[in-house]
């Protein structure tokens, strides 16, 4: 049997259990790595002679788990789903009591209750951690979401802490100048303890949610500037440039800058008009989105962003029916393009705080199904650094809840209130042109509606309600009487009480 001598181990090799487990032996951690194919293991191993925590390879599961410290830590990082089952089923046997597994897999928060439970009953903890930032975040810095029990935590926390990206902790901002291969020391880690079982999976999920909406906002700020005002992407990239400096400071409207200033190395044309505009997704955003439906709680702009995905992937058929299918007869641009695109910028950001305030309320609506307790000014501040979503704007988010810790909706904060007061009317002015120049735009019409609906005391779904009533005696409440008492018209009689002319 191998000697016990690494603090932690990692199983799957793919590009992100390799860029976390360098990052995690760059941090003098002393790790064991496994992989199904031995060789792809052993080159690996070769490849990364000189760690400053050194790696351990091991060609058997065996000496594998032999290899670690007490208690154990295995990292899984293979395809969600049943293929992280087959490693637990693997692992459970050769694990003792009190030893620690870590699925850092996009995994379905309900799958991961369900291992947290079953391993439990076996005396083994259990921890699904959300990790967020792709290859580079997993490479230098990711964002961690933990979920387990608080006991659990403990024993993955420093080998956590030390690997998250770091940001200031006043202002949020990155810490920037780590060179590659050298971690970046000091500020605040992007992690932190979520909360029991599924929690960290679950904030990661509604993590991914938020960012198909981003994704799709860009794209829709970018198919006005395109289609409406004409712009070329090399004019768009500059214009994402100077965004980048204020409010809209982000990860992805830095890359979408970048992007759209990248000529095709084969054609020498703007690359971003030789890319297929069909797009794939991984199921999160999906999740998100049919999550949010169960639970009963509003959260349209990340389901638009989904549909728009979906809607993309048809493109045979709506090559077709552009040749079928007409739109609206609208006149050449002459406005104010600066102007226009400033009302675009606004329109984005009042976009982008609607569809953070859905995110936050639906992990507040879990907090109350699946009994967790989370804290929502940390979970925006380890989303700073390390993440897709990385951006300024969640600085504010963090501020919002340190206000205000029962905040009910972001949009009641002041500095969000403020933000869409500011700019509701350049909102409103952009989704009336894109309706004029039938360009779609699902998630800022949809924000804009979600804000209208909000902020409405009084909807039209009393009228819903009696048509319910009406045909399937599903019955109603009254204006005049207590919440919770209910009320039924017998509908078919002709003698029913009629307003007087």
């Amino acid at each position: 049997m191998s000697e016990a001598v690494s603090e932690i181990g990692l199983i799957g090799l793919a590009v992100m259990g390799q860029n976390l487990a360098l990052n995690i032996a760059d941090h003098g951690f002393k790790i064991s790595v496994y992989n199904r194919t031995t060789s792809k293991m052993e080159e690996f191993v070769a490849a990364n002679p000189d760690t400053p925590g050194g790696l351990v390879g091991c060609e058997t599961l065996e000496g594998f788990v032999a290899s670690l410290k007490r208690p154990r830590k295995v990292i899984i990082l293979v395809q969600a789903g049943a293929a992280t089952d087959k490693v637990i089923e693997g692992l459970i046997p050769l694990m003792e009591e009190g030893d620690i597994i870590i699925d850092g897999g996009n995994a379905k928060w309900d799958d991961t209750i369900r291992r947290e439970k079953e391993l439990t009953a076996k005396g083994l903890r259990f921890i699904g951690s959300g990790v967020s930032g792709g290859e580079e975040g997993a490479r230098f810095g990711p964002s961690l979401m933990p979920g387990g029990t608080e006991e659990a935590w403990q024993y993955l926390k420093p080998v956590w802490e030390a690997i998250a990206a770091k940001v200031d902790p006043d202002t949020g901002k990155p810490l920037e100048g780590a060179e590659p291969g050298k971690p970046v020391e000091g500020g605040f880690s992007c992690t932190t303890y979520i909360g029991p079982d599924g929690a960290g999976h679950y904030v990661k999920m509604v993590h991914n949610g938020i960012e198909y909406g981003d994704m799709q906002m860009i794209c829709e700020a970018y198919d006005l500037m395109q289609n409406v005002l004409g712009l070329t992407p090399s004019e768009m990239g500059d214009i994402f440039g100077e965004w980048n400096k204020g409010d809209l400071d982000s990860f992805l409207i830095e890359i979408t800058a970048d992007i759209l200033k990248q000529a095709d190395p084969v054609t020498g044309k703007p690359f971003v008009d030789i890319v297929l505009d069909t797009a794939g997704q991984k199921g999160t955003g999906k999740w998100t989105s049919v999550n949010a439906l169960d639970m009963g709680t509003p959260a349209p702009t990340v389901a638009e962003a989904v549909f728009a995905r979906c809607l993309s992937a048809v493109k045979e058929e709506r090559v077709a029916a552009e040749t079928i299918l007409t739109g609206p007869d609208a006149p050449e641009f002459t406005g104010d393009k600066t102007e226009m695109v400033e009302a675009i910028r606004q329109a984005l950001y009042c976009s982008k705080i609607c569809s953070y305030a859905q995110g936050f309320q639906l992990m507040r609506e879990a907090q109350k199904e699946y009994n967790w307790t989370l804290d929502f000014g940390k979970i925006a501040q380890i989303f700073r650094g390390g993440c897709i979503i990385r951006a300024a704007f969640l600085q504010k988010i963090t501020e919002a809840y340190a206000r205000d810790p029962e905040l009910a909706n972001l949009l009641l904060d002041p500095y969000f209130k403020g933000a869409i007061d500011a700019c509701q009317a350049s909102w409103r002015k952009v989704v009336a042109l894109a309706a004029q120049y039938g360009v779609s735009i699902p998630t800022f019409s949809s924000a804009l509606s979600y804000y209208d609906g909000y902020r409405t005391a009084r909807l039209p779904q009393n009228l819903l309600q009696a048509q319910r009533d009406y045909f399937g005696a599903h019955t109603y409440e009254r204006v005049d009487q207590p919440r919770g008492q209910f009320y039924h018209i017998d509908w078919p009689k002709p003698d029913r009480p009629q307003i007087e002319a």
